[in-house]
């Protein structure tokens, strides 16, 4: 059985990158070869600030989705799988670190073939457009369908830009969005963020527009890689949400897709696990057949600094939130 090579944008080396400063961290591969087969892993390496008499450090999946992968397996999947475990091993000892949160990808389904070794655990249902084996009308329900064609009566256009030099308007747009939404500061992407978006991964930047007149009312900020589309960040102005200018960015992308020979359209999951959410179901309208199940992956490589982190933070270790010292004491 041969896995695909690098499947998704989220297994790019440039990926990780984009997220050194947000995480205050340091990317990092962790890259297994040998007769059986290869993993990688890109993660972000980030300092604990904890005072103690050693530096620690722990490791996240950078925004998103990710963790190990076999991008090939030519002999023993298990004897793969403990090569790379011995490596992780040998890199967390070195590296001093103690703990490790994956987000798996709900797609490659990557979770299943790690789940000794980080726990997998099962934590919501993400959607996407299956653009290669339903029409645009199987998959986009019968309200989305609706306030398409009223967004297009109303003299909504759009127009889709790959690898684009500029996005100040999506800027603008998105902004405007975090601002309605009292998003966390987490999700301001500043403008250095966007900058090193384009350069690192510019050919890979999908960048959809939509217009009433000659103003940009709603935009998509979002990567094509292989016959992936991620739907990375998008939003509306709130003048003109009574549009549904949303919509039109939605079926924008589904046709563009339709015409690439693209298979998946990702939207993500909700805000939280419920099924009822908000977003969940707003999101659902697009993919009535296509949805995967997402997991995430926690690992202590050191139980005793990670007690004792806890300890000193005041933390119970048994908490859900993970690494539990880092959570905020309320």
């Amino acid at each position: 059985m041969e896995y695909r090579n690098i499947p998704d944008i989220y297994f790019d080396s440039s990926y990780p990158k984009l997220y050194e400063k947000m995480e205050n961290g340091k990317a990092c591969t962790i890259y297994v070869s040998n007769e059986h087969g290869t993993v990688i892993s890109h993660v972000l390496l980030r300092k604990i600030v904890i005072s103690t008499e050693k530096q620690y450090y722990d490791l996240v999946t950078p925004y998103g989705y990710g963790g190990p992968i076999i991008t090939s397996l030519k002999g023993d999947r298990e004897k793969l799988i403990q090569s790379f475990f011995d490596e992780m091993t040998r890199f967390t000892k070195e590296n001093k670190i103690v703990s490790e949160f994956v987000r798996f990808h709900p797609i490659i389904g990557n979770g299943i073939d790690f789940k000794d070794i980080y726990n997998s655990q099962f934590d919501r249902k993400t959607v996407g457009t299956n653009v290669r084996d339903y029409e645009l009308e199987e998959e986009f329900s019968k309200s989305a369908r609706k306030y398409i064609k009223r967004a297009i009566r109303a003299g909504i256009t759009y127009e889709i830009i790959i690898n684009p030099q500029e996005v100040n308007e999506f800027k603008e747009v998105y902004y405007s969005t975090m601002d309605r939404d009292q998003a966390d500061c987490y999700y301001y992407f500043d403008d250095e963020y966007f900058e090193q978006c384009i350069q690192r991964l510019g050919e890979h930047v999908l960048y959809v527009k939509v217009y009433l007149e000659n103003k940009v009312i709603a935009a998509g900020f979002y990567f094509v890689y292989g016959d992936i589309i991620e739907c990375h960040l998008s939003g509306s102005l709130s003048e003109y949400l009574h549009l549904s200018p949303a919509y039109i960015t939605k079926i924008a992308t589904a046709k563009w897709a339709k015409e690439h020979g693209i298979h998946f359209i990702h939207y993500g999951g909700g805000t939280t696990r419920d099924q009822e959410n908000s977003l969940y179901k707003f999101k659902k309208k697009f993919g009535k057949n296509t949805e995967f199940d997402f997991y995430i992956g926690k690992k202590i490589w050191n139980k005793k600094a990670y007690a004792e982190l806890c300890r000193i933070k005041g933390i119970d270790s048994e908490v859900e939130y993970f690494p539990a010292y880092r959570q905020t004491k309320k």
